[in-house]
């Protein structure tokens, strides 16, 4: 009997990524493949030896996630651990997606209708959380754009956009004096 799970991962060229695994049994050995080819085992015992690519450039700590040290877009494929607890193998398999890095938020802003509006954009090929961050207010705002009523704006206030995909987060901000009139 084999327990077989599978899971999408992200990670970023240049930072190091860590796999989510969640081994809860005591397990005796471990083996990850990336396409079918062995990245990496540890026999519970002597140290992990490490294969191809990844052999200088990762780490398999004893609870069998594999972090790679510095990715590479030829990181991406399909990973697969597989451990032996002394009853069966267990696999876990997981497509890791290698994303460059998150750029610098643009921001614009434009009066219409009696309103300050700002808009946050950034070209990234995963979906991004954009919130919002007033210089005057503790309040921040889930949401690309945002609309401030003209009487409300305070020309020394500041506005803080934040994308974030996965961990990592990037911010630009803006002087709300630009943006009027």
């Amino acid at each position: 009997v084999a327990h077989i799970y599978c899971e999408d991962v992200f990670g970023i060229v240049g930072e190091n990524f860590t796999f989510p695994v969640k081994v809860d049994q005591k397990v005796k050995e471990y083996t990850w493949k990336k396409n079918k080819d062995k990245v990496a085992e540890w026999d519970g015992l002597n140290k992990p030896t490490y294969f191809g690519p990844l052999w200088n450039r990762s780490v398999l700590f004893e609870n069998g996630s594999l972090t790679i040290v510095d990715l590479k877009k030829d990181d991406a494929g399909a990973y697969e651990l597989q451990n032996w607890d002394s009853m069966e193998d267990h696999f876990l398999n997981f497509v890791l997606v290698v994303l460059d890095p998150l750029p610098e938020p643009k921001i614009s802003c434009n009066t219409s209708d009696h309103k300050l509006v700002l808009n946050c954009t950034a070209n990234f090929q995963g979906p991004l959380n954009y919130t919002w961050k007033l210089s005057n207010n503790p309040q921040s705002y889930q949401k690309q754009d945002l609309s401030i009523p003209l009487e409300d704006v305070n020309t020394a206030m500041e506005a803080t956009c934040l994308i974030k995909f996965s961990q990592m987060e990037r911010s630009s901000e803006i002087s709300l004096n630009q943006c009027l009139p």
